[in-house]
């Protein structure tokens, strides 16, 4: 349902007090106006703390600086006339008790009139008192035809024309900007050179980046890891290698719906977060890296605008790669004690939003502890596939030193034994393999020589591997996988017989 069709039917359905959320205040009072026509030609009284009401003549400047005489309007109007009354930034007003219980007792009176408050505000800010008493409703960021014909708009007025292919690529760059900020940074390309060029794209891609920045929920992660940064998981990459073409049009023609994301379990330091940001790199998508603490709030109804806003600006963004670190950490022990449901409020808003997106945005999860997970979050359907990425086998091992080394010491890779190296190292995942290496270095650069298979074995020596200190752990997510929960990502067994033997049992002497 778009936003238009939601606001008229509250409306009609004589909604007392309606909260819309946006920055974007010239926008959504044009969308407003539109609505209040088609519903009955209803009057549209605007006001705001500097000037009052505007509009009328008769009632310009009422209630200026006055946030209870505003509220006392909507009473001068006859029961019977139809009318909205939009309030800007009046979320710094509600704390105020008489704010409050005038606005509780309007809302009682105007459930039998064509009367309707609607406050418009950059954020959320509900006193809980009010909760019961505001609907919130979303307006969402401009849709690609809108953008559209707002840079047709722009290039009629340069004289000039863009290609279609890349007035749908500036298009598909603007989408998740908000209005005012497309209009801003196309004005800006068009002041530096006098028209719009292809290489614009880039500064509206900044000036995304920027907007996310602010959001302080996603955040615009660089990408530069190849999928041949990683070592092993042979069976991950010739998955995500598949569908390396599936966010393309000839596979929306060939019938395919668009992946939906990838949740993978194992413990950490095996390359989780690598392979989300490899995935982002090998299919030319932004990475969008989402602090899920971030999505909650203290105040009423703050957490769930929060979680709506994330998932807008991610679809907006979209084709894009959404990764979610930890996952298990953000939805642990979900019982919604101590916040009144909260949480399990964000986290349905979120489960649901998975099951039934239907948009190019591909969620890469990442979790340690799959005991924390809600059974919810592994049902089928919210992700494409769980893969476990456990400890690297013998060749694995050899593979990871092997992408180090090689970034490290491309110039005499063949001076190190890697087989060895691998026979040595057993139970090390990628990241102490990683750090096995940044220890040798120390070595070898304290005594002015380079580092040698002998000092990385020294460092090795040093390392207790976590597959020893969180041995029940590895054995669970192991013996989990193993029943047939998950896919492995390696073609071997994910951990070693070393690692097996450690947990056989001594025979009594």
């Amino acid at each position: 349902m778009s936003f238009s069709d939601e606001f008229e039917l509250l409306l009609r359905a004589r909604y007392p007090a309606i909260y819309i959320p946006t920055p974007e205040e010239e926008r959504v009072e044009a969308v407003i106006a539109q609505c209040a026509q088609r519903t009955g030609d209803r009057a549209v009284y605007i006001w705001d703390f500097v000037d009052g009401y505007q509009g009328n003549p008769n009632d310009a400047g009422f209630g200026r600086r006055n946030p209870l005489q505003a509220l006392e309007f909507v009473e001068k109007l006859p029961a019977a006339s139809p009318a909205i009354f939009l309030l800007r930034d009046f979320h710094r007003f509600l704390e105020d008790i008489s704010v409050s219980r005038k606005l509780r007792n309007l809302s009682r009176r105007l459930k039998s009139q064509p009367k309707n408050i609607v406050i418009v505000s950059p954020q959320v800010n509900i006193p809980s008192d009010l909760g019961e008493v505001l609907t919130v409703i979303e307006f969402p960021l401009p849709a690609p035809a809108e953008i559209k014909n707002e840079v047709e708009r722009l290039l009629g007025a340069t004289g000039k024309s863009l290609g279609g292919k890349v007035l749908d690529e500036l298009v598909r760059s603007c989408q998740g900007l908000s209005m005012d900020r497309i209009r801003r940074v196309l004005a800006r390309a068009i002041a530096t050179h006098g028209e719009l060029r292809p290489e614009d794209v880039e500064l509206v891609l900044e000036e995304k980046r920027q907007s996310i920045r602010q959001t302080q929920i996603l955040e615009f992660y660089p990408t530069t890891e190849k999928i041949s940064d990683i070592g092993g998981l042979d069976n991950l990459k010739d998955w995500l290698l598949r569908r390396g073409g599936a966010f393309s049009e000839r596979a929306r023609q060939y019938g395919l719906p668009y992946p939906r994301g990838l949740l993978l379990v194992g413990i950490q330091g095996t390359g989780k977060s690598l392979t989300a940001k490899a995935i982002a790199h090998h299919w030319h998508l932004p990475l969008l890296r989402l602090d899920v603490g971030r999505l909650f709030g203290g105040l009423v109804g703050e957490s769930e605008s929060r979680t709506r806003q994330m998932i807008q600006l991610a679809e907006a963004l979209a084709p894009c790669v959404l990764w979610i670190d930890e996952i298990d950490k953000a939805f642990s022990g979900m019982d919604g004690k101590g916040d009144a449901g909260t949480s399990n409020r964000v986290f349905g808003t979120f489960i649901t939003w998975l099951a039934e997106k239907t948009s190019p945005v591909f969620v890469v999860a990442t979790a340690n502890n799959i005991q924390a997970l809600p059974p919810e979050m592994l049902r089928k359907g919210r992700f494409d596939e769980i893969f476990f990425v456990g400890l690297p086998e013998t060749e694995e091992r050899r593979a990871i030193f092997a992408v180090h080394l090689s970034r490290l010491r491309p110039h005499n890779l063949n001076s190190y034994d890697l087989d060895r190296l691998a026979y040595e190292t057993p139970d090390f995942s990628g990241a102490e393999i990683e750090q096995t290496l940044i220890e040798a270095m120390h070595i070898g650069f304290s005594q002015n020589r380079d580092f040698t298979v002998d000092d990385i074995l020294e460092a090795a020596s040093q390392i207790v591997p976590l597959a020893r200190t969180a041995s029940e752990q590895i054995q669970f997510l192991q013996d989990w996988a193993a029943a047939g929960k998950a896919r492995m990502a390696s073609r071997h067994c994910s951990l070693s017989s070393r690692f097996h033997k450690l947990q056989q049992p001594e025979s009594p002497s």
